[in-house]
């Protein structure tokens, strides 16, 4: 079994409180204004959108890679949708394109669906409703996200 540990600290009362976050190279810093009102900082949100896109991308790596086909490249965006009346994520919009020499346009978004279905990351956020909103081919530049 592979455990992975992250850590976080919230001083104060809920709007005028501040939190910090750590796990392994990723941290940051978080408030009630970074999440509900647009301020500087990070929100939780960012962070399963972040953990959603990295799974995914991984994941139609390994789908790709079963067909005969290995990726040059990946670029996933994930959209997390927060109601803040609920106090609850609705929805993630996953929008990937890849660059993979030899497929055919028109087997790609069959294969992120794969993905998005069989990602450890969409199993554990099997209560929010996924949608690929766009699976294509094109040339993703090189470099970080």
């Amino acid at each position: 079994m592979i455990e992975q540990r992250a850590q976080a600290v919230w001083k104060g009362g809920l709007k005028q409180g501040e939190g910090s976050f750590r796990s392994g190279k990723i941290e940051g810093d978080y408030s009630f204004a970074s999440r509900f009102e647009g301020a500087a900082g990070s929100t939780p949100e960012q962070l399963i959108g972040a953990a959603h896109a990295a799974c995914f991308s991984m994941a139609l790596s390994l789908f790709l890679e079963q067909q005969g086909h290995t990726p040059e490249a990946i670029r996933t965006t994930a959209t997390v949708h927060l109601d803040p009346k609920q106090l609850a994520i609705t929805e993630i919009d996953l929008e990937t394109e890849a660059e993979v020499p030899g497929l055919a346009e028109s087997a790609f978004p069959a294969l992120a669906e794969q993905a998005k279905e069989n990602c450890p990351v969409s199993k554990a956020l099997a209560g929010v409703q996924i949608a690929i909103k766009s699976a294509r081919l094109t040339r993703v530049t090189a470099g970080r996200a």
